[in-house]
């Protein structure tokens, strides 16, 4: 589960990116975070992976107290949680096998459980038949596919992706949120950062809009458009 309540964050410039924000996120849910570029959806990424604290509030994450968490749990709190970016990210002179190895052992998982769950992550992306590719060897929706793979392989409770077809066509970018989908029905958290409308309409789930640092929408089915103040469709 993820808990917000009375969430604020003031940066030393002054700015504040949060403003008074309560929200929560069931276990199991898809939900889709949305709004303007400035809106707070980046700052709400980094205080729920424990990047940055807040000014303010506090903050749940599967189990896990973000306003307190000493240094000693923040390693094990990220074991609960992927992160998908954009920009994939791969170790580029490693290939698609050896980026999820790489991610296993980062949390020390033993070589049994390595030799099990990489091949089963790799076979539920569609990737079970280029495991020996490098990354530049891979188109940028397999590159993607790479990265849910490594998000997913250390099965964490929650998966985080921001902006995670931002660099893909309009076909990929549905093939990559259908593969989000898959995965959240097999009992994955899903929260997803995009500005994408039309994908958002494709998908009847739960969207939460921000706008300057506070929630001006929270509702199923279409994307909000903040400048109208109306859901699209």
């Amino acid at each position: 589960m993820i808990r917000l309540k009375d969430v604020e964050k003031c940066y030393a410039n002054g700015a504040k990116a949060i403003n008074g924000i309560s929200l929560e996120i069931e276990d199991g849910e898809f939900v889709f975070l949305v709004g303007p570029s400035g809106s707070g959806k980046s700052t709400i990424i980094k205080m729920l992976t424990g990047e940055i604290g807040p000014t303010a509030g506090r903050i749940m994450i599967n189990g896990y107290n973000m306003t307190n968490i000493s240094s000693r749990q923040v390693p094990y709190m990220r074991r609960t949680i992927g992160v998908i970016f954009q920009d994939f990210r791969l170790l580029e002179k490693k290939n698609v096998y050896e980026n999820m190895v790489f991610a296993m052992r980062a949390v020390g998982a033993p070589l049994g459980e390595i030799k099990r769950r990489i091949p089963y992550v790799l076979e539920l992306v569609g990737l079970e038949n280029k495991t020996r590719r490098l990354p530049g060897e891979l188109s940028g929706g397999e590159q993607q596919r790479v990265a849910i793979a490594r998000a997913l392989v250390n099965n964490p409770e929650t998966i985080i992706a921001d902006e995670p077809t931002g660099n893909l066509d309009p076909e990929r970018s549905f093939e990559i949120m259908s593969l989000l989908e898959r995965i959240n029905d097999l009992g994955t958290t899903m929260l997803v950062v995009t500005h994408e409308k039309d994908l958002v309409n494709r998908f009847s789930k739960r969207v939460i809009a921000l706008e300057k640092g506070q929630i001006v929408s929270d509702h199923r089915g279409a994307y909000y458009d903040t400048s109208k103040g109306t859901a699209l469709s």
